[in-house]
């Protein structure tokens, strides 16, 4: 078992911070704070973007395995699909500055363009229990024998959007854990602290950080959470994003969104491009504009 944590909490930064600083924090924690990553107007527009979706959506897992039932939440919804769903996800959220700068930073040197894998409402309900710790890598489990030693596959936002605390579910994280050795090793719940948060605040943390969502030990609230990440143009997303979002929609959206949902070819490092029609970029067959 693995010992090297910091129960000291999470660090926490402003979301104008340098970016060397934040990814520093990173390294080292594996993950940090970003206060006022969004406002609260951005917040209002999105929850009435998705809130009829959300209310029409019914608790617990679709899926067929109990263990992803089980990890998915009994009492908690889970709405994918953000960027047909809401015009300020796709066209505030997704093309933030500081999204991309510290995606730029992460990815581009050592695997080329990134593009986003998922993109979920996460709202866990009253009763439920706490989530199964885990690595945002696992998706991709060759990754998982590489693992300290491995390249940064994925990174994730966690935006609280409405306050985190430890008892309406804030997410469990285990400091330093991106240092372990064996990443089989998912820690305990013991080694966990919670990222508390005030609503528009996010948690920007490595793929390679053991965390999981809280329990939400509440009556009647409900703990709302945006969770989008991105990986390396190489690696397979989670949603299939030109399958789900319309063309016309998409073609609204600046270069740099169309790139991340896939609406645009990817160029990896040492790939002549990936992602293509006929060796050429898909954006100029699809027809969008830049």
């Amino acid at each position: 078992m693995n010992t090297l944590t910091d129960t000291q909490g999470l660090q926490s930064v402003a979301s104008d911070a340098p970016i060397e600083e934040i990814l520093h924090i990173v390294a080292r924690d594996g993950g940090v704070i970003l206060k006022g990553f969004l406002t609260k107007d951005q917040i209002d527009r999105f929850n009435a973007d998705v809130d009829p979706a959300m209310q029409a959506l019914a608790p617990g897992s679709t899926h067929e395995l109990e263990i992803i039932q089980m990890f998915h939440g009994a009492n908690t919804k889970r709405l994918t699909n953000l960027v047909t769903h809401s015009p300020t996800f796709r066209e505030e959220i997704i093309d933030h500055d500081l999204v991309h700068a510290l995606c730029d930073a992460v990815f581009l040197e050592e695997s080329g363009t990134y593009w986003m894998t998922t993109a979920q409402v996460i709202e866990i309900g009253p009763g439920n229990d706490a989530q199964m710790l885990h690595r945002d890598l696992e998706n991709w489990y060759p990754f998982v024998g590489l693992g300290k030693n491995g390249p940064e596959v994925t990174v994730n936002f966690l935006i609280a959007f409405t306050d985190f605390t430890e008892e309406n579910g804030a997410t469990r994280v285990i400091p330093g854990s991106n240092h372990w050795d064996d990443y089989e090793d998912r820690g305990t719940p013991e080694q966990t602290v919670p990222a508390v948060m005030e609503a528009g605040d996010a948690l920007f943390f490595s793929g390679k950080t053991a965390h999981g969502g809280g329990a939400n030990r509440t009556s009647d609230f409900y703990r709302r959470a945006v969770s989008f990440a991105v990986n390396p143009g190489f690696l397979t997303g989670e949603e299939a994003y030109p399958f789900l979002v319309d063309r016309e929609v998409a073609k609204t959206l600046s270069p740099r969104v169309q790139r991340l949902i896939g609406f645009r070819s990817q160029y990896p490092t040492g790939s002549p491009g990936l992602w293509q029609v006929d060796y050429a970029e898909l954006g100029d067959y699809l027809g969008l504009d830049g």
